[in-house]
């Protein structure tokens, strides 16, 4: 085993117990562990199972990866964008707070959640597939077919701890390994699609140096079944992208409903006009929106589509 260690310098205001309220969620902890003032996260990266743990203090990430092999320059590289992914480090929620401090129906809700971070899957991989897994259902529901998923395709750390998969994992399941676990056939059959893809090389899940996002938004659309709603999140969960508009979202448009106080929820096309007014800043717009339904906030699992 090879262990290396970083120490990642916190924000000011730096909001841990949402993170760790975020990767609490599977309460039977088969590839997520919490504790008060930490995490661990098993999570496989060119093919090689890692633990990523973190302790934190009150200004740093003491984190440390636990390497199931050798530590290539590759797997360094994203092991420390997984770390900014699971803490939360990509949207700075500054910009955001400034644009909508007047705001009479933002601010308020900023105010009640400051610091409030967007927090990520480790992979954009790992952001699709709990998207799909995740789409129309109800969230227990959802993490236990996630579960089952990961015990499934994924593999264990020497520690123990079940590493979240990479495509060519998933790419050597059969639909029947997941229908016959409760995934209905077309959440199978999506998720077989995509890894297939992206094993095969057909879909890549980098994006280019220039940061665009439409490339990869057009090549996921191109898959079917995948959709508006999949994409945009996987945007947001996945890279960490500053202005998702998820306008296609069921909770997005309730605590439009409630901020409005209007008697019905507003459509898509009134909820993606309205969204608008916050670009390039409406991923945190969301963000807030989301959180406005819940007190105190938790970085739940949206539903949509």
């Amino acid at each position: 085993m090879t262990l290396l260690h970083w120490t990642l310098p916190l924000p000011a205001g730096y909001r841990r117990d949402d993170v760790i309220a975020f990767h609490s969620r599977d309460g039977e902890a088969v590839a997520e562990q919490v504790t008060a003032t930490g995490l661990r996260k098993g999570i496989l990266l060119a093919g090689v199972p890692v633990v990523l743990d973190v302790a934190f203090t009150d200004a740093a990430a003491i984190c440390r990866a636990e390497i199931d092999g050798g530590a290539s320059d590759a797997v360094q590289t994203a092991l420390h964008g997984a770390l900014l992914n699971i803490l939360g480090l990509r949207i700075d929620p500054q910009p955001f707070a400034q644009l909508a401090a007047a705001d009479p129906l933002l601010a308020p809700l900023i105010g009640v959640n400051p610091g409030l971070r967007i927090v990520q899957s480790a992979s954009p991989f790992e952001a699709l597939t709990w998207a799909i897994i995740g789409q129309q259902i109800n969230l227990p529901f959802a993490i236990a077919l996630r579960r089952t998923f990961i015990v499934q395709a994924g593999r264990r750390h020497a520690s123990g701890l079940w590493c979240y998969p990479e495509a060519r994992d998933v790419a050597r399941l059969e639909i029947e390994d997941l229908t016959s676990r409760k995934f209905s056939r077309a959440k199978a059959e999506t998720l077989l699609r995509l890894a297939r893809l992206v094993d095969d090389g057909e879909l890549s899940l980098e994006l280019p140096p220039s940061g665009d996002v439409a490339a990869i938004s057009q090549a996921l659309l191109a898959v079917k079944g995948i959709g508006p709603w999949t994409v945009n999140y996987a945007l947001l969960r996945g890279y960490g992208y500053a202005d998702c508009s998820l306008h296609g979202d069921v909770a997005i448009r309730a605590a439009l409903q409630k901020l409005l106080g209007e008697e019905t929820k507003p459509d898509m096309a009134r909820t993606e006009q309205w969204l608008r007014q916050y670009a390039p800043h409406r991923t945190m717009a969301a963000a807030h929106l989301w959180a406005s339904l819940h007190a105190p906030a938790k970085n739940i699992l949206p539903t949509g589509e």
